[in-house]
């Protein structure tokens, strides 16, 4: 009972942020899955990229269900973080490739290519796409951003 009491007073928390971030997000409801074989990002913890700076698996006692995928995480308690706030810790355009949704293209990652900007996740191919990413990673942002919706109606 107290867990539960817990995750709501969590949630009732992180309310106005969640409404903040998801105005602010690159991702809506109707969204593509985050997930290939119903695993999210490969089956990494995307709250671990916030809390312990690297790529994190994570293991399937520690699943959610959000958003048609199940997600993993290292431990119960990056699991009850990311469902207070999903939208904070999920990684922007689907968990596809950042420079490839520039580009036009779902592109799937890797785990060790990785970057939060602004709060935010940020997933690429690999580090070498990651590097050219980085070299105006404001000017690729703005033009996923302005890419994803197109990109977004091709996965769905």
């Amino acid at each position: 009972m107290r867990i539960a009491i817990a995750l709501v007073l969590a949630a009732l928390a992180f309310a106005p942020l969640a409404s903040v971030t998801m105005a602010r997000s690159a991702f809506a409801a109707e969204d593509p899955v985050f997930a290939t074989g119903g695993v999210a990002i490969n089956g990494y913890d995307p709250v671990a990229s916030f809390s312990d700076g690297k790529p994190v698996t994570g293991r399937a006692e520690f699943s959610h269900a959000w958003r048609g995928a199940t997600w993993r995480f290292a431990s119960a308690a990056n699991r009850d973080q990311f469902a207070a706030a999903p939208e904070r810790y999920a990684p922007q355009y689907g968990g596809f490739c950042a420079y490839g949704v520039t580009q036009g293209y779902a592109v799937k990652t890797e785990p060790d290519a990785w970057k939060i900007v602004d709060g935010k996740l940020y997933l690429n191919y690999d580090q070498s796409v990651q590097k050219r990413w980085s070299g105006d990673i404001p000017g690729y942002i703005a033009k996923a951003d302005q890419r994803w919706p197109e990109v977004k109606k091709s996965k769905q």
